[in-house]
């Protein structure tokens, strides 16, 4: 998306409690000190369908989590609404499926982009993000600040 956009929400997911996993919050704390006018911030362990109704009210969304097998230092591509991908469980639902139920629910025409921010250290308990980690943190900052506040997404 290349239009400027007004309003925008930020979803930073994952546990912080499982060390580099929680890059996804880490990363709704900082934007949310950034306080950039239209802009709102969440964070949450994993995704739910409850998210659509907030997805449904912004022009934007962008879905940051940690992965593991992103590109260094992060990825962010758009991603488009996939309703089959929703199941019911106590499991996270994937960010196309949340999409998908703000079109279904809401007829919303909201854009979505998934910020994969990569990590290396998961299978321990820690609140630590690993040095690693956090340098691709800091770059995914850089990116990310800077597009909130012009709200140009490519």
């Amino acid at each position: 998306m290349t239009a400027k956009v007004e309003k925008v929400l930020l979803i930073g997911y994952g546990n912080p409690g499982r060390l580099d996993d929680g890059l996804g919050p880490a990363l709704a704390e900082v934007i949310e000190a950034e306080n950039i006018p239209g802009v709102t911030v969440d964070a949450n362990y994993q995704l739910s369908v409850e998210d659509a109704a907030a997805v449904a009210e912004h022009d934007v969304v962008i879905f940051a989590d940690a992965s593991v097998n992103a590109t260094e230092p992060f990825s962010f591509t758009q991603i488009h609404p996939k309703s089959n991908t929703l199941s019911f469980s106590s499991h996270s639902v994937e960010p196309e499926a949340v999409i998908a139920l703000a079109q279904e629910l809401f007829k919303a025409d909201t854009v979505g982009y998934a910020l994969g921010i990569r990590g290396y250290e998961f299978n321990e308990f820690g609140q630590k993000i690993s040095t690693q980690a956090k340098e691709n943190l800091e770059k995914a900052i850089e990116f990310i600040v800077p597009a909130l506040r012009k709200k140009i997404f490519q």
